[in-house]
């Protein structure tokens, strides 16, 4: 009996023992989890900052978006101001000239006014109509305020008859030629080079589908247009 005695109470002391270290266990294991909640609420307070912040600042990207396009359309709202009064007085200035017209936002002069056939430089009578040109522009520009970043373009045009010589091979080089033409004459008549910017579309722009003359005339073409860089 006192052995067995003996033995249950070893017995007993071994399970106190497993249960002491098992309390210990659970309370370190509390404490890790009491940690770990502090730390999410700490990540939960930090990512509703950043989403609060990630608000306010998408409201003021909004509110510059929105005041930056006011002020452009402002520019461009000044810049059409100029745009129809420099279109007026090319209209008196290039009166009764056939030829010569203002399409929308362009003024357009029909190559053969310009250029002989197959060629990209100015005849007489397109120089003189591009010195009228460049005379009433440069009046019009002293107007315009510093602040307004304007461009002339000169964008050159052809038919789809298709052009191959030997300086010409395709509609692309005439109508780039003919842009450069013009941009350096006008820069001879006092326009300042980084006002202007040549482009050549070839065939590829055509203001007229008809395969007749009447068609190819019209689309054969250098248009002048005064915009924002």
């Amino acid at each position: 009996m006192q052995t067995l005695y003996l033995q249950t109470q070893d017995k007993l002391t071994e399970e106190e023992e497993l249960s002491a270290a098992a309390r210990a266990q659970v309370a370190t294991l509390n404490a890790q989890i009491n940690a770990l909640r502090s730390e999410l609420a700490k990540l939960n307070q930090a990512l509703e900052a950043s989403e609060a912040k990630d608000v306010e600042q998408q409201a003021q990207i909004a509110d510059l978006g929105k005041r930056l396009n006011q002020a452009l359309a402002a520019k461009v709202q000044e810049l059409q101001q100029y745009r129809s009064e420099f279109f007026g007085k090319l209209r008196e200035v290039l009166k009764n000239r056939p030829g010569i017209s203002i399409v929308g936002d362009r003024f357009v002069f029909q190559s053969e006014v310009l250029f002989d056939a197959g060629q990209a430089e100015l005849g007489p009578e397109g120089k003189q109509d591009m010195a009228k040109f460049a005379a009433t522009l440069l009046e019009i520009a002293k107007d315009i305020p510093s602040d307004i970043d304007w461009i002339l373009r000169v964008d050159g045009h052809t038919d789809k008859q298709p052009i191959s010589t030997a300086r010409f091979p395709s509609n692309w080089e005439l109508s780039v030629a003919r842009a450069l033409s013009v941009t350096k004459f006008l820069i001879s008549q006092g326009i300042p080079a980084n006002r202007l910017a040549p482009t050549g579309f070839g065939e590829f722009q055509p203001i007229d589908n008809r395969d007749d003359e009447i068609g190819y005339l019209r689309n054969r073409r250098i248009e002048l247009k005064l915009t924002e860089r």
